[in-house]
């Protein structure tokens, strides 16, 4: 498959690349161009299942599954992550409905636009390069998840231990390879043009290791003609 890279996140307007990946809930491949002409889907991009942040992050869009689905929206989950390792997870830790893809070389990130942080000594050029002081200087707030906010190292460390969750040679490759990636969703129509996103890009980088509200994907979910 021709890989396609975006210059700069996805926007509303701008139309969707094919991108066809390994199915993890079910058999066989994942393509976008499976919904183009037949259904509106949200398609969520995130880092590998290694990353507690994202963990959550799937979690969240997979508590609108059933809400979207009444609209007649389709969800599409995409994780960093090598397939055998990902089925794996989901095997003990399902999320109902869920439909989601492997992506461990992040075609699809590239191809919607979403860049992977260099991490450097001292320069900041955002959203591509982050100097470790700015890392270190990052504080994540999950007030239901920590005990106070905390660096990204320290927070990273917590939820993993919260979560019992053990690493495998497959999550340590991944980490090397995509540590830096910025992750995102995208909301797109029946003819594969991007109706609404939410991205780590945005804003500076405020939306790091956020989720969208539930109400703001309901709200552009409601907008679009099904």
């Amino acid at each position: 498959m021709q890989e396609n890279h975006a210059e700069r996140p996805l926007q509303p307007g701008d139309r969707a690349p094919n991108v066809v990946l390994d199915a993890i809930t079910r058999q066989g491949k994942i393509a976008i161009d499976d919904f183009r002409g037949q259904k509106p889907v949200l398609v969520g991009l995130f880092r590998g299942l290694h990353c507690p942040f994202c963990r959550r992050q799937i979690a969240a869009m997979a508590e609108l599954t059933d809400a979207l689905q009444e609209k007649g929206i389709d969800s599409l989950t995409v994780v960093n992550t090598p397939i055998e390792r990902a089925r794996l997870y989901f095997r003990y830790h399902p999320l109902p409905n869920l439909l989601a893809a492997s992506d461990p070389e992040r075609v699809s990130h590239r191809a919607f636009g979403l860049p992977s942080l260099q991490f450097t000594e001292s320069e900041d050029d955002w959203p591509h390069k982050i100097s470790m002081g700015t890392v270190t200087s990052m504080r994540v707030d999950m007030p239901n998840e920590l005990p106070a906010p905390m660096n990204v190292m320290a927070a990273t460390e917590y939820l993993d231990k919260a979560d019992g969750y053990e690493f495998t040679e497959d999550d340590t490759r991944m980490i090397a390879s995509g540590e830096g990636q910025l992750v995102g969703e995208f909301l797109l129509d029946r003819d594969g043009v991007v109706r609404w996103c939410f991205t780590e890009v945005e804003e500076a980088g405020r939306h790091m290791f956020g989720v969208p509200a539930p109400r703001e994907v309901m709200s552009a979910a409601s907008n679009m003609a099904v």
